[in-house]
């Protein structure tokens, strides 16, 4: 683990070290891509300005009123001849014009080009010419291209009203030459209608009037450049002379050129990036678009000359923090090394201490184990042993060392085991999902074999904790299981006692009454049918069937003759019958039951609406009691009586739906109506219909 810790220390060392310089040389990188930003924006005003400048050459042109009036007569003359030599007159004038404009602002060819020999032709290289409607030309200077092919077709462009810009390209004496092309309408014409009387073109050579703009005033590097470029189909054209000596318009290279600058400029306008130059040299590169023309201009330097300086310095850096880290490695492990001895001898001595202690605490733990009275067990998630105590260990009538490793299967048996192996499973499940072994622990009482079986039957109570895995042992169960086969006995045989003592008070009551024969034994078994349709807790199911046992012991206190009489009652008499449940709550008060028996009782008059004696409503009432009452009542109407004949169940299910909501409970009176119509509670309850064999 030192090893480790030291090895990773150093690795997050190091990873720091080259991510600061990372950082740094992306921070220069910026710094960069700002400079260079800055010069590209400046090349580019200036390129523009160039451009703007010529276009206003020519608007200055097509707007002088003089043309514009010599453009409207020739117009207007047609092919009158008349009319034609009064307008040719002019030529001269506007020819001279022309010329001049030409000559001002760098419309003529250069000078080398313009010497020739007097008995060769002139060719036409640059200059200013006008052309009518349908482009045709009209007048022009001496050194004026013939208008033909592309030049032809961009002058019919600018017939729609639009300026154009000729784009560049290799003209006369194979120089570079770019056009400028502006319409010209009649003064009282509106530019912004149809074509006008023609247009104004200015053609001229590309040379260092443009060229100058981009080179930076005050430029210090060696290789940085400013270029312009354009995309003629799948290669790159370099307008403009590049720094190797390549003339304008003489270098073509592809677009698929791996990494080629120029290339990533035209596909990323504003884009920075490290790429390489047309000489294949690494270059970082800034590239802005040439409005309204196809061009890119681009801002590069070699990547060696702008980050020589930064490269060096970040170098000595990684450098300084390596030899940091390996002299600071070094020394820990140096440290380390001549204290090892000393920590090597105070681990033995710690490991035999802690090996006592464990041993003892072992011991400890096993005598306290050994003395509960409750079998303790461990097992592993395949149900292997892992731990016995003595208990566990005789009642397997096996040593414990021998029972360690083998399964609950061969140990307990198989039927047994399977009962435990189940919800270890569904323990671990659930561990699994939540990770918290106090909200996982589980208590289960299971019953192996038949009562009667003095010798095999069991009953064990047992509390399963999972046990929290790690490094060298896994997941597991503790299970603690408890004989609780006597006490289970002893209860059993209470609870027949007290069944017995309450069938011998039923006895007592049903004597004095033979209408009233078994009639708290029916209420009882309707009550526990209507409770166990309900689904309510085994307790509550238990609780009304004692009560609707007992809720008549209190009619051992009124008069025979009042319980036979079978003419009609009066209110007095009515009341000491009815409340007679009253006083077999105010008997068992001071009876022990497991659940609320005599609470339950006491409440049977309660109805829904609180209209009972003690004053209670809806759920104020406990569920025993809204159930009672309602099996009371049911029983009551089903069975004769000395005044009357039992009722149909019909009509019995009738009175009780109706009187559902106000006197009796909802569910109650559902449950017993679903067991009645669906669990066969009419042929079962039939005989409660017959008369007493003494009566008939």
């Amino acid at each position: 683990m030192i090893f480790i810790s030291m090895g990773l220390a150093i690795a997050i060392a190091v990873f720091f070290a080259f991510k600061f310089v990372q950082n740094e040389r992306q921070r220069t990188l910026q710094e960069w891509q700002i400079r260079l930003g800055i010069v590209a924006d400046s090349r580019l005003a200036e390129v523009n300005a160039w451009l703007d400048q010529n276009f206003k050459v020519m608007r200055e042109l097509a707007e002088n009123a003089s043309l514009q009036l010599y453009m409207s007569e020739l117009s207007a003359a047609g092919s009158d001849p008349a009319a034609r030599v009064d307008v040719e007159a002019q030529g001269t004038y506007l020819r001279n014009m022309l010329t001049a404009t030409a000559e001002r602002n760098g419309f003529v060819p250069p000078v080398a080009a313009a010497q020739i020999s007097a008995n060769v032709e002139r060719v036409g290289i640059a200059g200013i010419g006008l052309t009518d409607a349908k482009g045709a030309p009209l007048s022009s200077t001496s050194s004026m291209p013939p208008i033909t092919g592309k030049l032809r077709k961009d002058i019919i462009k600018a017939l729609t009203g639009e300026p154009v810009l000729i784009d560049a390209y290799i003209g006369a004496s194979n120089l570079p030459t770019i056009g400028f092309v502006l319409p010209i309408y009649g003064i009282q014409d509106d530019p912004t209608g149809p074509a006008g009387l023609g247009t104004v073109v200015g053609i001229r050579v590309l040379d260092s009037s443009l060229f100058s703009h981009l080179a930076q005033p005050g430029e210090t590097t060696k290789t940085a450049e400013t270029v312009i470029v354009r995309r003629e189909g799948n290669t790159v054209q370099y307008i403009s002379p590049l720094g190797d000596g390549t003339k304008p318009l003489k270098l073509s290279l592809a677009m698929t050129t791996p990494d080629l600058a120029s290339a990533y400029a035209l596909k990323n306008p504003g884009g920075f990036a490290i790429k390489r130059d047309y000489a294949g040299n690494d270059v970082l590169v800034v590239s802005r678009k040439i409005a309204n023309t196809p061009w890119i201009l681009i801002r590069k330097i070699d990547v060696s000359e702008a980050l020589a300086s930064s490269e060096t310095r970040l170098k000595t850096l990684l450098t300084v923090f390596v030899l940091i880290i390996i002299g600071v490695t070094i020394t820990i492990i140096a440290v380390w090394r001549h204290g090892s001895s000393l920590r090597a001898a105070q681990a033995a001595e710690n490991f035999r201490i802690s090996s006592e202690r464990f041993k003892n605490m072992s011991r400890f733990m096993n005598l306290i184990s050994n003395s509960q009275p409750t079998a303790i067990i461990a097992v592993d998630a395949n149900g292997q042993y892992t731990y016995v105590n003595e208990l566990a260990a005789h009642e397997a009538k096996l040593p414990s060392e021998d029972i360690i490793g083998k399964t609950m299967a061969s140990v307990m048996g198989p039927n047994k085991a399977a009962v435990y192996e189940e919800i270890n499973a569904q323990i671990l499940k659930n561990f699994e999902k939540n990770k918290d072994p106090d909200a996982c622990r589980e208590q289960h009482i299971q019953t192996f074999g038949d009562e009667d079986d003095e010798v095999h039957f069991r009953v064990i109570k047992s509390d399963h904790i999972p046990l929290v895995g790690d490094r060298d042992y896994p997941m597991g169960i503790l299970m603690i299981q408890e004989d609780i086969t006597a006490l289970t006995r002893e209860r059993r045989r209470s609870e027949k006692m007290l069944r017995q003592l309450i069938d011998t008070l039923l006895s007592v009551v049903d004597r004095r009454d033979p209408f009233s024969a078994h009639h708290s034994l029916h209420v009882a078994q309707v009550s526990k049918a209507i409770a166990e349709e309900m689904e309510i807790s085994p307790l509550e199911t238990k609780t009304v069937d004692i009560a609707g046992s007992l809720m008549n012991l209190g009619k051992i206190f009124i008069p025979p003759e009042l319980l036979t009489k079978t003419g009609n009652l009066s209110d007095e008499e009515r009341k000491v019958v009815t409340n007679s449940y009253l006083v077999s709550a105010d008997l068992l008060q001071d009876v022990t039951f497991e659940g609320p028996v005599v609470e339950t009782i006491r409440q049977l008059g309660e109805t829904c609406e609180g209209t009972g004696p003690l004053g209670l409503k809806q759920e104020g009432i406990l569920v025993t009691a809204r159930i009672l009452a309602v099996a009371n009542a049911f029983v009551a109407m089903i069975s004769p009586r000395a005044y009357r004949d039992a009722m149909t169940f019909e009509k019995v299910s009738n009175i009780l739906l109706e009187e559902t909501g106000t006197k009796f409970d909802r569910r109650s009176v559902s449950a017993l109506i679903n067991y009645l119509e669906n669990r066969g509670g009419k042929e079962k309850w039939a005989h409660y219909r017959d008369k007493p064999a003494a009566t008939s």
